[in-house]
């Protein structure tokens, strides 16, 4: 290893670094405010998806059967259940545990001795692998012999399933917007930089430097920028989740928010990765533009 080209190529790094000061601030500065939204929104989703998901698990599908079900009925039903790779648990209430269970539930608010037979039909309460399926699933389970109705409040499964696929599709946006503007910040930090030095690449060039080696420090200069921003963003978030969301759980003390889904170290390794990917790309892309032209 040629020591004395290590020694110039570090040197040429943290003078390019250090020359346009206000601007690298301004490019770190600009990159952890960008990370710092793209963190707190996927710290938020990731929440938020897991409250939903939450919900979703718990909503079972009731199938009541036919007032003229037979035993037999009752037990190729049951079978059809237990054989359906989408179905995770079967439970079959006979109408006389059905009437306990309303009791129970409507105690102090209808009187239910002024029953003198039982309405409820024989039902079964099932419950899906995947909350996706519940639809799906019930759809089917609608049209099977002896079957009366089939009710998993569809209104409210189907707005928690819109509400996913919102939050994704949302998702992929912000990420992608903030990618972008990152990355233009970078970009046209590393621009001015070349500009500043475009005489010194020109004598580069003509005592036979490679575009690679007239690259590298501007591209380690990019990745600075960026893992110094997701740094910085993380310090940020790490003020914030103390300081502001005990507020927010407070605030909303109704909602069981669980934090514990969030896997901090994944979240701060991809904050980093996002930073120095920008931070490279951008370089990358601004010095090969002055190298073509």
């Amino acid at each position: 290893m040629d020591w004395g080209r290590v020694r110039f190529f570090l040197g040429e790094v943290a003078r390019g670094f250090t020359r346009n000061a206000v601007m690298q601030i301004t490019a770190i500065g600009t990159v952890a405010m960008t990370l710092l939204l793209l963190g707190a929104f996927l710290f938020i989703r990731t929440t938020i998806a897991d409250l939903g998901n939450g919900m979703l698990q718990q909503i079972e599908i009731s199938v009541y059967l036919t007032p003229d079900a037979t035993p037999h009925t009752i037990a190729a039903l049951r079978a059809s259940f237990h054989a359906d790779p989408r179905i995770s648990t079967v439970e079959f209430i006979p109408k006389a545990e059905g009437l306990k269970e309303l009791r129970a539930r409507t105690r102090g608010v209808i009187d239910t001795s002024l029953l003198t037979e039982n309405p409820l039909p024989d039902k079964f309460r099932i419950r899906v692998r995947s909350p996706q399926l519940v639809p799906a699933v019930a759809g089917e389970l609608r049209r099977l012999s002896g079957v009366d109705n089939v009710v998993y409040g569809q209104g409210v499964v189907e707005r928690l399933l819109r509400l996913d696929t919102v939050l994704q599709r949302i998702g992929v946006a912000m990420i992608a917007l903030f990618v972008i503007v990152a990355t233009i910040i970078i970009s046209n930090t590393t621009r001015l930089a070349v500009y500043a030095r475009r005489r010194e690449i020109s004598i580069m060039q003509l005592v036979g430097a490679t575009n690679l080696y007239v690259r590298m420090p501007f591209i380690c200069e990019g990745l600075i920028d960026g893992v110094l921003g997701a740094a910085v963003a993380i310090i940020l978030l790490v003020v914030v989740h103390a300081t502001l969301w005990p507020r927010l759980l407070d605030a909303l003390p109704f909602v069981q928010f669980n934090t514990a889904v969030v896997d901090v170290p994944v979240l701060v390794l991809q904050l980093f990765l996002v930073g120095g990917v920008i931070g490279t790309g951008a370089a990358w892309i601004s010095v090969g533009r002055h190298l073509q032209t």
